[in-house]
């Protein structure tokens, strides 16, 4: 449960003076020869600068977006800068405890969400935290994650390079420069914050050093569908509403009208999707990334960071990735400590320089169990694209998973049952059930890593005219796992407060507590993938199925990297529509695989009995 900002507001105000003046270095570990806490937060300069973006509204203002601004008053040149741009910061609010920004009468911000501000400026940051266009104190329009949202955040980092003109109110023609800054920036933010991170980013602007996306999206089309199957995320244009200011849902009709048109709920990719791919644009991305994810995310699906990845590496980003067992959780809520010392070490390095090494560390840390940790020196882990058969048994709906190869003619059948998930096919998966088919390999004698992105090539028929495949990775076994379906993703939050940086009696820098939220599982679901048989073609157009003939789709499932224990067993799942994750269409066809033609390239570390 989010804890609301007047709640937040009254703990605080219970606890008294003790909290106004904190310690800079509270809460996280020191570390030698990087930035310290000598600058005064008291004294911090706060403005807003009122940077044009060169676009304009549907009306031909031109638009402006709101840079609020806290940096060392100590310092006249050469500070580095910290940006979070994002559309929440009015209308639902940033971090576990929702917080938004505050003003003062004159305007002037005296709450900055999050521990940036907190953390950073006494070490000698600035914290810029913008309005994208059309929310909050923004004009213009919100497009998701098109030309308006990216350039709402590239337009600052321009002006923050001498490269474009700001202003100090809103509408006035006073200019207002940046003489104060290196020029050097780092993005930062959760979920559509980190999403614009990408995007500006994959537009290879000058002074972006480096982007920190956390459970962030790398392709809108991910977000909203899944190879032509409809996710249950709602319509691009529902969220536009949500965040947009009044002045945006009065005046952007037609931007919500394009957007309704450029994503059919058909699932078929168009240009308005391709213009928000930002992992095909890879190759413009000259920033560092760190990136944070949740492999059982449930909102922004784990094949964004995993496709995001593979094309940063293809052109040889320099790269880091933490993957925690939560949903859509922060990672400072849930390794606090060690995330904003880990953080600190990398915007020293990329944003002032410091020969801290941390470039050169582990590029993979992944939760395996609740809270525990482990590093690998890559990701993936050196696994081994191993491809695994589906062969039949005696038991109609139960199959083997391995190195076997089915028999001529093998086929296994299940009818798309939209009540059922992925949770009603886990349960008893040695039962057969007309819902879905299991194929399930041997008991494991060692552990055995999943480690990357699985892909899945089906043969399959359907009763219909249209039809929905999807198909899960599941480990058999007990195990002790983060809550991740839970009210809060995977954490619980406390009554007890960490402080993390300086802060004052509005803007204190402490923050709840959490603790892992853990349930007992005998089955878990590992990666997940769906598909829309209409578009075993195409993404870009849905043909319409002849009942009874066999059509092959290839597709990816989520990227993982998951250890299996000595006595468990890997198991394929195949259903149709998995409840909860994507829509049901209108038929419930009964679905036909034929078994010598369906496969799967599963990356292993170690290999299946």
């Amino acid at each position: 449960m989010k804890v609301t900002r007047l709640s937040s507001l009254l703990t605080v105000l219970v606890a008294g003076l003790a909290l106004v003046l904190v310690p800079a270095n509270a809460g996280a570990a020191p570390h030698d020869g990087g930035s310290q806490p000598t600058y005064s937060y008291a004294n911090a300069i706060r403005e807003t600068a009122w940077v044009d973006t060169g676009l304009k509204d549907p009306s031909g203002k031109a638009v402006r977006v709101a840079a609020d601004i806290i940096r060392p008053s100590e310092l006249s040149s050469g500070v580095p800068v910290i940006m979070d741009a994002s559309p929440y910061y009015s209308c639902c609010g940033r971090g576990n405890e929702s917080q938004v920004k505050e003003y003062d009468s004159a305007g002037n911000t005296t709450l900055f969400p999050l521990y940036y501000d907190n953390y950073f400026v006494p070490r000698g940051y600035a914290v810029v935290l913008v309005d994208l266009a059309g929310t909050n104190r923004s004009n213009g329009c919100v497009d998701i994650g098109g030309p308006s949202d990216v350039t709402s955040a590239k337009a600052v980092i321009d002006w923050l390079n001498g490269r474009a003109t700001a202003y100090t109110t809103s509408t006035g023609s006073t200019t207002k420069k940046a003489s104060w800054t290196s020029g050097n920036v780092g993005m930062i933010g959760k979920s559509y914050d980190g999403t614009i991170a990408n995007g500006v980013a994959a537009t290879g602007v000058a002074g972006l050093k480096t982007i920190v996306p956390i459970s962030a999206i790398s392709s809108w089309y991910d977000y909203y569908r899944a190879n032509g199957a409809d996710l249950t995320a709602g319509q691009p244009s529902g969220l536009a509403s949500t965040v947009e200011n009044s002045a945006a849902q009065s005046g952007c009709g037609s931007v919500q009208s394009a957007t309704d048109a450029g994503s059919p709920t058909n699932g078929n990719y168009t240009a308005w999707w391709n213009q928000r791919n930002y992992y095909a644009q890879a190759a413009n991305v000259h920033a560092s990334v760190f990136i944070a994810h949740g492999v059982e995310d449930t909102n922004v699906k784990p094949i964004n960071f995993g496709q995001w990845w593979d094309a940063l590496a293809a052109h040889g980003v320099e790269r880091k990735i933490w993957l925690s067992q939560t949903s859509h959780v922060d990672p400072f809520d849930y390794r606090r400590a060690a995330w904003v010392d880990t953080l600190h070490q990398w915007f020293d390095h990329y944003l002032m320089g410091v020969d801290n090494g941390v470039q050169n560390g582990p590029q993979l840390s992944v939760e395996r169990t609740p809270d525990n940790w482990v590093d690998a020196a890559s990701y993936p882990e050196t696994s081994t694209a191993t491809s695994l058969n589906l062969s039949a048994t005696t038991t109609n709906g139960l199959g083997k998973l391995g190195s076997t190869a089915p028999t001529a003619g093998a086929v296994e059948s299940f009818t798309d049952t939209p009540s059922q998930s992925e949770t009603n096919w886990e349960t008893n998966p040695d039962s057969a059930s007309s819902a879905r088919v299991v194929f399930s390999s041997g008991t494991l004698a060692s552990p055995v890593t999943v480690s990357g992105t699985s892909t899945i090539t089906v043969t399959a028929s359907s009763s219909a005219s249209s039809g929905q495949v999807s198909a899960v990775l599941v480990d058999l076994g007990p195990e002790t796992v983060r809550n991740f379906d839970g009210q809060e993703e995977g954490i619980t939050t406390l009554t007890t407060r960490t402080c993390f940086g300086s802060g004052n009696s509005i803007d204190t820098g402490c923050f709840l507590d959490t603790k892992a939220d853990t349930t007992n599982v005998n089955a878990e679901v590992i990666a997940r993938g769906w598909a829309d048989l209409g578009h075993y073609a195409s993404l870009n157009s849905k043909a319409t199925l002849t009942p009874g003939k066999s059509y092959t789709m290839t597709f990816k499932l989520a990227p993982t990297d998951h250890q299996l224990a000595a006595g468990h067993r890997l198991a394929l799942i195949v259903g149709g529509t998995d409840n909860g994750y994507i829509t049901a269409g209108s038929a419930k066809p009964k679905i036909t695989l034929d078994l010598t033609k369906t496969s799967i390239q599963v990356p292993l570390v170690g290999s299946l009995p």
